[in-house]
């Protein structure tokens, strides 16, 4: 007979913990939260040092029943929601609806679900930790007066359905300003000369670095011929060759923000979806004989600690796969990211080091795999030695300019063995390995080819990118990312095209609002600070009250004067020159999760919708009539099919072109990685690199 009962947000991590404890213990899941403020009004009584009105959130009647018939039979009742503020906060609501003591010892807390910390856990079940609940109704009473104070006048003064938010309005704001720099960005000219050269039968190449021994920049093409003139037809000698060796480090194990920034960049996974298959791996996944475990540890974290044991369980791992030689002397430190880094919590590391990917890819599907693979590499490789490069410099004169040539080869992979880390820019690390020159050699470059370029704006925010930025400039929790990026799109504030963000004009219109009437909910430095506040709340230094009251002063004398000051704005749909197929009347362009699409003026009488479609150029190699069009899925994936559709069904998620394959004359398609692009043939093997203008977008 059970004595005691567990409770835990969801069946998943209630079925691997049942598992562990045994027929003592009775698991149950509470599904999330039990109680929130409720959304017909406010719930706070700001008055009343902003009191919170809890209400039991509906449809969660059942559920809260059998908690507390369950919690009837048994001597003891164990809060286990997760390790972090707001499974804290889902603790303390338990508890009040069960009536359990806060200070007595039923909250249970464990980083991974594997057996022996679970057992571990209830050897020391310990209180329910108010510091951490304080903090979490902080921010819930903080982003609901936010919310619940300017929503409904931005519905009044400009449209229905629009919100702001403390974190999403920031999140905009930056989108928007990255989107203002572009504009005004102004393209400069410069110039590169690059010399092709060859040296017993190996070809490398040398850029032209400076005139007269010193540096010198290419700025037009004045400056180019000077050069071509200074060098006179000379040959290339060989005035300085420099050899080193350099070590290159691992990258610290993961963190919320960098596992969604890496797998973003490497799986093409959005926030949201790199979070939710994290949660299923922490949870638990059926390992046949072995069971039900959890896989990752806790995946909602900033810190960058890793524990003892589980640093010795993977250099004894990494011995005794590849060596001694690929661990370093001692054990790898890391230290924290930023200040307000929270050090409660590991790094994100795989449960053992010994559940290596390929033994767990039969239990996983593909999603968990490629997730569970990226955050076992990228641990086992921070625990691994120094990679070492051998770097080659290679000085060149030619007349009186010199041009220089760099190669590298990895000497010692070390953790490159196992893994190296992404970039935002979607390149490859190229390792050129120059030949063996002597200083003296002359050389007879084989071309010169001087090119003209421009400068470039900065790019827009990719998910990785924003993600980043927000992360260095104090934005946000680990915990608040995908929500945040998800919240801003559907509101229609930005859209999502080719994996880059773009504000639209609803969202700069409701920005520019807010600018005038909340600055300070805009400003990057007063959100970071606040959410330090939050940290000294949760470490139990600062009073949650006075930090809201503080806030609220200046906030209800901006409401007020918002009020009687925004004026009231009607935002016209830009009318297309197309028709509605259903009533006639003029279709209208609107804004959606996925990007613009058009709708039926006559809304709501007529509903019709249609999506944008873009004319790739392409004549349908199906049915050699239509033409290929590009459009989105129900997901907002973008795909390719014939506008003929349905008389013809030609579809593909690669973007066929109008070159036929030289091998079968069958159709070539745009193929594009981390390498680069390509076409490829549908049919055979054939394929052939993309050549693309730098400056084509100018």
């Amino acid at each position: 007979m059970a004595d005691s009962l567990v409770i835990v947000e969801s069946p998943a991590k209630a079925k691997t913990i049942g598992k562990y404890l045994g027929s003592k213990y009775i698991v149950k899941a509470s599904m999330g939260h039990i109680r929130d403020l409720p959304k017909s009004q406010i719930g706070v009584e700001v008055e009343n040092d902003f009191n919170p009105k809890y209400i039991t959130i509906r449809g969660k009647g059942s559920v809260l029943k059998e908690l507390k018939d369950a919690s009837k039979k048994v001597k003891k009742v164990y809060l286990a929601a997760d390790p972090d503020r707001e499974g804290e906060a889902i603790a303390w609501h338990l508890a009040h609806y069960l009536d359990i003591d806060e200070t007595d010892s039923c909250r249970v807390v464990f980083n991974e679900i594997t057996k022996q910390a679970v057992k571990d856990a209830f050897k020391s079940p310990r209180a329910i930790n108010m510091d951490l609940v304080n903090a979490q109704q902080a921010r819930r009473i903080l982003d609901r007066l936010v919310g619940y104070k300017i929503s409904p006048l931005l519905w009044k003064k400009v449209k229905k359905g629009l919100s702001a938010g403390r974190v999403q309005s920031v999140t905009v704001k930056m989108i928007l300003d990255r989107e203002h720099e572009i504009d005004a960005f102004i393209p400069e000219e410069y110039w590169s000369i690059t010399a092709k050269l060859e040296h017993q039968k190996q070809n490398f190449e040398a850029k032209f670095y400076g005139l007269n021994g010193k540096k010198k920049e290419l700025s037009n093409q004045n400056d180019v011929d000077e050069v071509l003139a200074a060098m006179a037809n000379d040959k290339f000698t060989v005035a300085e060759v420099k050899e080193k060796e350099r070590l290159r480090n691992p990258s610290p194990p993961f963190i919320t923000s960098s596992l969604q920034q890496e797998a973003a960049r490497k799986l093409g996974f959005r926030a949201s979806k790199t979070m939710s298959v994290a949660q299923q791996l922490y949870e638990g996944v059926e390992l046949g004989k072995e069971g039900t475990v959890g896989l990752i540890t806790y995946m909602r974290t900033d810190s960058t600690r890793i524990s003892p044991i589980a640093q010795e369980e993977a250099r004894e791992y990494v011995t005794n796969k590849y060596g001694a030689t690929y661990i370093p002397d001692e054990p790898r430190q890391y230290l924290k990211k930023n200040s307000n880094s929270q050090d409660a919590h590991e790094a994100i590391r795989p449960t053992s080091i010994i559940r290596d990917p390929e033994t767990m890819k039969p239990f996983l599907s593909r999603d968990q795999f490629r997730l569970y693979k990226l955050v076992w590499d990228r641990f086992a490789s921070s625990q691994m030695s120094s990679a070492v490069l051998d770097t080659m410099t290679v000085d060149f004169n030619s007349g009186s300019a010199t041009f220089r040539a760099t190669g590298s080869k990895i000497k010692f992979a070390g953790f490159m063995k196992v893994y190296v880390e992404g970039n935002d820019d979607d390149t490859v690390e190229e390792y050129t390995l120059l030949p063996a020159l002597s200083i003296g050699e002359k050389l007879d470059p084989e071309t010169i080819d001087p090119k003209q370029h421009f400068t470039q704006p900065p790019p827009r925010y990719t998910e990785a990118r924003l993600v980043k930025a927000l992360e260095e400039l104090g934005i946000g929790r680990p915990s608040t990312y995908a929500p945040t990026l998800e919240t801003v799109q559907k509101r229609g504030y930005v859209a999502l095209e080719e994996k880059k963000f773009f504000p639209t004009e609803l969202g700069e219109l409701v920005i520019q609002l807010m600018e005038e009437f909340f600055p300070e909910i805009l400003n990057v430095e007063f959100t970071a600070n606040m959410e330090g506040n939050l940290d000294h709340v949760e470490e139990g230094t600062e009073d949650w009250v006075k930090i809201l009251a503080d806030f609220y002063e200046t906030f209800e004398k901006r409401l007020e004067v918002a009020e009687e000051e925004m004026k009231e704005i009607e935002i016209q749909d830009e009318v297309s020159d197309e028709l509605c197929e259903k009533c006639g009347k003029p279709l209208v362009y609107k804004m959606g999760r996925f990007g613009r699409f058009l709708a039926c003026s006559g809304f709501p009488d007529c509903r019709n919708t249609k999506p944008i479609v873009k004319d790739i150029g392409v004549t349908c190699p199906k049915c050699n009539k239509g033409h290929i069009v590009e459009r989105r899925s129900k997901k907002g994936r973008i795909f390719f099919g014939c506008d003929s559709y349905p008389e013809c069904d030609y579809v593909s998620w690669d973007k066929p072109t109008n070159k036929p394959c030289p091998n079968c004359n069958e159709v070539l398609v745009e193929k594009r990685n981390r390498s680069g692009a390509k076409l490829k043939c549908v049919s055979c093997d054939y394929s052939e690199e993309i050549i693309e203008d730098e400056n084509e977008e100018l």
